[in-house]
C-alpha cells in the first residue's frame, strides 16, 4: 500500500512517470547488497534482535512519510532517501525471517508456512494497491501513510513473541570471507544450485508486466484498467494456489514438483503471448483506454492465464523455499537466503530488459511467446544436465 501511495505522492509533485521509476531503480543495488550482508548478520548475530532493528528502521521510515506528508514537503529527493532506506530494511526483514522459519517449526511444517507467505503476498499485492488508491483519493497521502504505521505494530508484536534465536554451529564475521564462505558452499549444493538457476529462468523470461500498458491501450483496450487487471491476476493466482495447497505437504520428490511447475508456468506465459500475436493479427478493431471498445472475453482469457502462471510460479516458490530451509544447515542459511533475495530481486528487472529488447525488435506478442518456450526448454536442459535435482527427497533432504 505504501509503495503505491509514493509512486502516487511523487507524481503528484513532479507529474513525472521517469521521477516514479526512480524510486525502483535508486533501491535496487542497496537491495541487493543488504539482501547479502542481512543474510551474513543472521549467521552472525540474534536473529530476534536483528528482526527487531530491521523493523525499527521500516517503522521509522514511514512515520517519516507521515511528517513530509503533512508538512506538505514538495521536493523528492526526501521519497528517494526514505523509500530505499524502506527497502533496505525490509529486505534484512526477510532474509532473517525466511532464516527464522526452520528454527521455529519442525520440517513436515515448513510447506504450510511457505504457503502461509503465498497466502501474505498474494493479499498484499492484490488489497493493497487498490487500498492506497482509495485512501489516498478519500483522505490524503498523510492519513494513508498513517494506516502502515499503526498496522506494522502487528510487525513488533510478532518479534516480541519469539525466543532468542542465537546463531548456531560454525559462526563467522560479516564480511568478504563470510560471503566468499556461503558462495563456496552453494557451488557444492547442486541441489540448491539448480532451483536458483530455475528461478532465474523463469523471472528472465516469464516477466511480461511492461508490456501490460501497451497491451492495455493497442491490443485488448481498457487502458489502465486492462492493467491492473493484468497485474493483479498472478497476484490472485498465486493467493488461490497458497489456499488449496494443504496436498502440497505430501510431496516427497520436490525437485520434480519444481521442475513442473516452472514448465507449466512457462505453457500459461507462452499462451499469453499467442493470445497477444492472434489479436495482434486478428480482424482488428478501434481500442480505447475505457471498457467501451475493449476486447473484454480476451481481457478476461489474459487474466486467467496470467492467473495460471501466478499459481504454477506459486507452487514452485513453495518447493524451492522448503528445499532451501530443510536442506541447508542453519549456520549457512542466512548467506544463502540472502543469495536468494538477490536472485528475487535481479531476475525480474533483468526479465524486465530482456522484454524491452525483444518487443521493440520484434512485437508485443513475441516476448512471452519466446520467453514460454525458453523456460520450456532451458528447465528441461537444466534437469538433464543436473540430474540429482529430479532426485531430491524431501525426507532426506540434501543441498
Amino acid at each position: 500500500m505504501t509503495i503505491v501511495a509514493v509512486g502516487l505522492h511523487i507524481y503528484s509533485i513532479t507529474h513525472s512517470t521517469f521521477a516514479v521509476s526512480l524510486v525502483g531503480g535508486f533501491a535496487l543495488i542497496p537491495m541487493i547488497i543488504f539482501g547479502l550482508y542481512g543474510g551474513m548478520l543472521a549467521d552472525a548475530f540474534d536473529r530476534k534482535l536483528l528482526l527487531m532493528i530491521a523493523s525499527v528502521v521500516a517503522w521509522g521510515t514511514t512515520i517519516t512519510l507521515v511528517v513530509l506528508a503533512f508538512t506538505h514537503v514538495e521536493i523528492v529527493w526526501p521519497f528517494y532517501v526514505l523509500t530505499t532506506l524502506n527497502a533496505v530494511s525490509t529486505t534484512v526483514l526477510m532474509t532473517v525471517r525466511s532464516a527464522v522459519v526452520p528454527r521455529l517449526l519442525p520440517r513436515r511444517l515448513i510447506p504450510a508456512a511457505a504457503a502461509l507467505n503465498g497466502i501474505a503476498f498474494g493479499v498484499a499485492l492484490t488489497l493493497g494497491p487498490a487500498l492506497a488508491g482509495v485512501l489516498v483519493a478519500l483522505v490524503g497521502f498523510g492519513w494513508t501513510y498513517l494506516v502502515d504505521v499503526v498496522l506494522f505494530l502487528s510487525a513488533f508484536a510478532g518479534v516480541f513473541t519469539l525466543p532468542r534465536l542465537p546463531p548456531e554451529g560454525d559462526i563467522q564475521r560479516p564480511g568478504l570471507a563470510s560471503l566468499k564462505y556461503g558462495l563456496s558452499f552453494l557451488r557444492r549444493a547442486p541441489n540448491i544450485r539448480v532451483s536458483f538457476l530455475a528461478d532465474i529462468i523463469a523471472m528472465t523470461f516469464g516477466q511480461p508486466r511492461v508490456l501490460f500498458p501497451a497491451v492495455g491501450a493497442v491490443v485488448l483496450g481498457g487502458g489502465a484498467i486492462t492493467v491492473g487487471i493484468l497485474t493483479a491476476a498472478g497476484a490472485v493466482g498465486a493467493l488461490l494456489s497458497s489456499i488449496v495447497s494443504g496436498r502440497l505437504s505430501h510431496e516427497r520428490w520436490h525437485g520434480r514438483a519444481i521442475r513442473t511447475a516452472i514448465m507449466v508456468y512457462g505453457v500459461f506465459i507462452a499462451a499469453f503471448g499467442a493470445l497477444l500475436a492472434i489479436m495482434s493479427f486478428g480482424p482488428g478493431g478501434h481500442v480505447t483506454s475505457s471498457l467501451t471498445n475493449a476486447y473484454l472475453p480476451e481481457i478476461g482469457i489474459a487474466a486467467v492465464l496470467l492467473a495460471g502462471a501466478g499459481a504454477a510460479d506459486n507452487v514452485s516458490s513453495i518447493f524451492r523455499s522448503t528445499m532451501l530451509q530443510t536442506a541447508v544447515p542453519d549456520n549457512m542459511r542466512g548467506r544463502l537466503q540472502g543469495i536468494f533475495t538477490v536472485v528475487v530481486a535481479g531476475g525480474p528487472r533483468v526479465g524486465d530488459v530482456y522484454v524491452g529488447v525483444v518487443a521493440a525488435i520484434g512485437a508485443i506478442w513475441l516476448p512471452p511467446l519466446l520467453g514460454g518456450l525458453l523456460i520450456i526448454v532451458l528447465i528441461a536442459v537444466l534437469v538433464r544436465v543436473q540430474r540429482t535435482f529430479l532426485e531430491y527427497d524431501a525426507q532426506n533432504p540434501t543441498p
